[in-house]
């Protein structure tokens, strides 16, 4: 069962579970596999498992959120950023083995509180751990104390795509390894402590898009659908018609596919600039949200990235300076290829194996 922290603003702890279920879908087909989301956001009916929709997020409808994990009867729970303790609780006395995900400070606090600690088995930190931040010495006694949870820092989660179904994706948007910008730009929507220009953040990159298109460069836009040819100008339309691809809302494990092979990836501060370096890609990005400026400048000291203004002018203006100098280019990328991170779903596959076999002997 995965509990993902859901609404009508934000959706990437809905996309870091769903790239886990999926995971788990191919290692093990006959799982069964049941979300808990809001009603309220906009992935929720489209869900490709089985779920259960609450009036907001489960963790606002505690009674509600332990009635549904005892009719499911789970044996793995994964609450990512969301849960109450009674939640956990329920989950706990079931039977089942309890994970928390937090991937950032306040959630992170809450999983360390002495009274939520019983209820744990693992807590993931769904970054490499010079973003999450190592265990404080705080954090390691009450983990010393009561003997739980394990920690593990998984790095970046990331669909595990094969060579066949990255070329159908890329030959869906007509463009070929290497040869492409992808540019994923997330916003759109009222958040709190969001940066000023966040709720433009997609018209934005529309704007970052036709101009790269214009100059001549393939291009693929995910999480934007092609706005009327009127809204857009004819001249704009005509500039870079051919050469741009409005991806629409993806599926993680076709995102990861693009991702994968981008000449260029332009995105925000949050989990996709992390992806992109893990692929090897070199990254312009722009942070939307108030915890993304700190986290994109440890990523500039370490390699693979330029940082940029969300404004269409800067970010266009970053991208078409990298592109034109193709030893820059490939510095970055070389940067990128040279950090390691590893691929957290691998890691929590076996997390999973290891929870399912405990169980199983009991």
């Amino acid at each position: 069962m995965f509990v993902p922290v859901s609404g009508p603003t934000g959706m990437g702890e809905y996309a870091r579970c769903r790239t886990l279920a999926e995971a788990v879908r191919t290692r093990w087909p006959d799982a069964a596999i049941h979300f808990l989301l809001s009603e309220q956001a906009p992935y929720a009916r489209g869900t490709p498992f089985e779920f259960t929709l609450f009036p907001g997020s489960p963790t606002l409808h505690d009674a509600a959120g332990r009635a549904a994990i005892r009719a499911f009867v789970p044996d793995v729970v994964v609450f990512d950023n969301a849960g109450r303790k009674g939640q956990l609780a329920t989950a706990k006395r079931g039977g089942a083995a309890v994970v928390y995900v937090s991937s950032r400070w306040r959630p992170r606090t809450k999983a360390f509180r002495l009274r939520w600690l019983p209820h744990l088995d693992e807590h993931w930190i769904p970054y490499p751990e010079f973003v999450g931040g190592a265990l404080t010495a705080f954090e390691r006694f009450k983990q010393r104390v009561m003997g739980r949870p394990r920690v593990r820092f998984l790095d970046v989660m990331l669909p595990i795509v094969g060579p066949a179904a990255t070329a159908a994706v890329r030959e869906r948007f007509g463009v070929a390894a290497r040869e492409f910008v992808l540019l994923v730009p997330g916003g759109g929507t009222p958040h709190p402590n969001a940066h000023p220009n966040a709720r433009r953040a997609p018209e934005i990159y529309d704007e970052v898009a036709r101009r790269l298109a214009t100059a001549g460069h393939a291009v693929v836009i995910a999480g934007r659908e092609a706005p009327e040819r009127a809204a857009m100008g004819a001249a704009a339309t005509d500039a870079a018609d051919g050469r741009l691809a409005w991806a629409g809302r993806l599926p993680p494990a076709d995102l990861a596919a693009l991702l994968g092979t981008a000449r260029l990836v332009i995105t925000n501060g949050g989990d996709t600039l992390l992806q992109s370096l893990a692929c090897g890609c070199a990254t312009v990005a722009a942070p939307i949200a108030a915890d993304q400026p700190a986290r994109l400048g440890k990523c500039v000291a370490r390699g693979g990235v330029v940082a940029s203004e969300l404004d269409a002018d800067a970010l266009a203006g970053h991208a078409l300076a990298v592109l034109a100098d193709p030893a820059r280019l490939e510095r970055l990328a070389s940067e990128a290829r040279a950090l390691g991170y590893t691929n957290g779903v691998a890691t929590a596959l076996d997390a999973f194996a290891a929870m399912l076999a405990t169980r199983e002997r009991r």
